[in-house]
């Protein structure tokens, strides 16, 4: 495979053209923001870290009868990925109340919810990603409502995947998101699942195990990204 130049480059991921039809390949680099590009840093080994723990779960989800982008891994910072055309939205399951959804609504940090709670936002910086209802996405025509509803169905099983393997390990899987997209009129997860996507914490101290640290200055990020790879992965 050859890769035949830069598609797009975006926060802390870039994405090459390849000589092969359909494939793309995918590139986690080191970088690290928050804020929507407001606080912004370079970590060594970030990027490897979400890699792992992106084909971690990956594979499990293709095991586990969920369509995704990855087809493997390449090198140490890399993975092959189908070209998708991605869909300009961004899933939010939500498992236990935090972050934004504490901040707007009249609920607890800590609320369990049951069942989870699917949030969509329309994926777009400029706008500061704003909450969408189905009958909007309907309105843009992002999707049809067939699809809408495959999103949806596949949301929840990633999260019933992703929740039940976490729980065997020790951490409380609190929230995540989640970009699709299609190829051929099939629907893939694509994007990442990594510790910049998900909000994650320890199910006996409570102790946030993912961007939060970095976001709230709440210690060493690279420290919680490298133990949560290394209890989800066994990586050293």
């Amino acid at each position: 495979m050859k890769l035949l130049g830069l598609l797009y480059s975006g926060k802390a991921k870039s994405v090459y053209r390849t000589d092969c039809p359909g494939e793309l390949v995918i590139t986690f680099r080191d970088d690290i923001t928050a804020f929507d590009g407001g606080k912004k840093d370079n970590l060594k080994e970030k990027g490897r870290l979400n890699l792992e723990v992106s084909v971690f779960f990956f594979e499990l989800l293709e095991k586990s009868g969920v369509a995704t982008h990855y087809i493997g891994k390449l090198g140490e910072d890399s993975i092959v990925a189908r070209e998708l055309t991605m869909i300009p939205l961004e899933v939010i399951v939500r498992n236990i109340a935090a972050g934004s959804m504490v901040r707007t609504y009249p609920i607890k940090e800590g609320t369990k919810l049951d069942p989870p709670i699917i949030v969509i936002d329309y994926k777009d910086d400029s706008r500061h990603d704003p909450m969408l209802n189905d009958d909007i996405i309907m309105a843009l025509k992002i999707v049809t409502g067939e699809e809408l509803a495959a999103i949806k169905q596949m949301a929840l099983r990633v999260n019933e995947v992703l929740r039940d393997y976490l729980a065997t390990i020790g951490i409380d899987l609190v929230d995540f998101k989640l970009e699709f997209g299609k190829q051929d009129g099939t629907l893939y997860v694509g994007d990442e699942i990594s510790m910049d996507s998900m909000r994650l914490w320890d199910k006996k101290t409570g102790e946030s195990l993912d961007k939060d640290v970095y976001r709230f200055s709440k210690g060493d990020v690279m420290a919680s990204y490298r133990m949560v790879a290394s209890r989800i992965t066994g990586w050293k």
